[in-house]
């Protein structure tokens, strides 16, 4: 186990530029097993969740090409199959929540596939049910094994269909794709989820043989083909590390830029900061966050409590809005944020109240903060990471804080931010891991 020691109230000041999309790696990654040539896929963040999915690859019998820390080529030509139903497998699976993208290329290749339940963040339920009704709708059945916690899923033919999700599932989405861009007929998905990530997804595909429209919208019509073949990918920059660098400069900056954000697939993110009185100067598709000595929380037209509240893209992504909420501490005025989504994601907010924010926890939920207007910093604390936009947020708190503050369990925030100590101590952050 390892930890961050944080020395707060060192102002930031500087260049970065965001990493490569995590939830988009996971995804495309994944898309390799659909064809037995190479593709090649360019700005991989080099993360825990993204190195555990490849290795898991590897193991599967993948021959994986690093070029650089960031630039992967992958050749599904010779997979062990029956490592699937390996104690191995299983085990691994259980411990990345990235490996239930797996089974959807897998069916849709060769028409089986074993998954254990996924793992990852404890933030509450995460159902599968949207992945199984949408194989099922493709023709596939499959079958539990409580004893192993393992998924058995097989369908002698994939046949295409019209199906409606029950909710906008990402990864249901990604892989009701996955499985189906080699079903026989046509496959049209309602209700689909249309991330910037899945959209990236759908062009990959498109170039390696596929018949997708519909891309960007929740209706996505699939043309089944007889097979794929290789492609050269670029996977986009992470919006969710992009905001979470306009949180940072918000509160500890002292004129920041961030590069190459890509700002046509932010989507309302730049909008939420506004919203809690943060400027954002968009150039080019840079993005510079000046130096905040004050910032006031909008309310609404009628004049009511400003809410801020997560939903399916296009709305606000629910993994920005613990750190919005940290940024809101030190904000004038106040603000509810109601996290639909998940019911455990803001119980992290206990130790922002042991720092000394002014936060009402109403239920697992919703949470109201009252912001301190700079007149009063956050306390130095002890803390531990229990997912990594949490991870990620209570970094951000020490960063602003009066004294040294610890956060552990830190591999949280390794599985989704690359080298993140050393990049913001380019910045002036005093930031240091040392092992418990």
């Amino acid at each position: 186990m390892e930890s961050f020691i944080i020395e707060g109230g060192n102002l930031l000041k500087g260049t970065i530029r965001p990493q490569g999309a995590k939830n988009e790696a996971l995804q495309v990654i994944s898309s390799v097993l659909l064809t037995d040539e190479e593709v090649h896929i360019n700005n991989i963040p080099d993360i825990l969740d993204v190195q555990n999915l490849i290795q898991l690859l590897r193991d599967m019998g993948v021959r994986v090409t690093r070029h650089n820390r960031n630039d992967f080529t992958f050749q599904a030509s010779n997979l062990d199959l029956n490592f699937l139903n390996s104690t191995e497998f299983v085990r691994k699976c259980a411990a990345l929540r990235g490996s239930v993208l797996l089974i959807g290329p897998l069916l849709g290749r060769f028409g089986r596939a074993t998954i254990a339940e996924p793992g990852g963040d404890k933030i509450g339920r995460r159902r599968l049910d949207t992945h199984f009704l949408g194989f099922k709708h493709l023709g596939a059945q499959f079958v539990y094994e409580e004893e192993r916690n393992v998924y058995h899923i097989e369908a002698q033919h994939l046949r295409g269909c019209y199906m409606l999700l029950d909710e906008a599932s990402v990864t249901g989405t990604a892989n009701i794709i996955m499985a189906a861009v080699m079903a026989e007929g046509t496959t049209t998905i309602y209700n689909a989820a249309c991330e910037p990530y899945i959209q990236q997804l759908c062009h990959l595909l498109n170039s390696m043989g596929a018949n997708i429209s519909g891309i960007a919208s929740n209706l996505i019509t699939i043309v089944g083909v007889k097979s794929l073949h290789g492609a050269h990918h670029r996977i986009l920059p992470d919006m969710i590390e992009v905001g979470s660098f306009l949180g940072m400069a918000a509160m500890v900056g002292d004129g920041i830029r961030i590069e190459n954000v890509s700002v046509k697939d932010l989507g309302i993110i730049p909008d939420a900061f506004r919203r809690l009185g943060i400027t954002i100067e968009v150039d080019g598709d840079d993005i510079f966050i000046p130096r905040h000595h004050h910032y006031q929380i909008d309310s609404f037209i009628d004049g009511t409590i400003m809410t801020l509240a997560d939903a399916p893209w296009p709305g606000l992504t629910p993994d920005l809005l613990s750190v919005l909420l940290v940024v809101a501490t030190q904000a004038q005025g106040s603000v509810l944020f109601h996290q639909k989504m998940f019911e455990s994601r803001l119980f992290f907010v206990d130790k922002l109240i042991d720092m000394g924010a002014q936060i009402i926890l109403c239920d697992p939920h919703r949470a109201v903060v009252i912001g301190h207007d700079h007149q009063r910093r956050l306390r130095a604390g002890r803390m531990t990471s229990p997912d990594i936009r949490a991870g990620i947020a209570l970094l951000i708190a020490a960063l602003s804080a009066n004294g040294t503050s610890r956060i552990a369990n830190i591999a949280q925030i390794d599985r989704g931010y690359e080298d993140i100590e050393n990049r913001l101590n380019m910045l002036g952050a005093n930031i240091q891991r040392v092992s418990d």
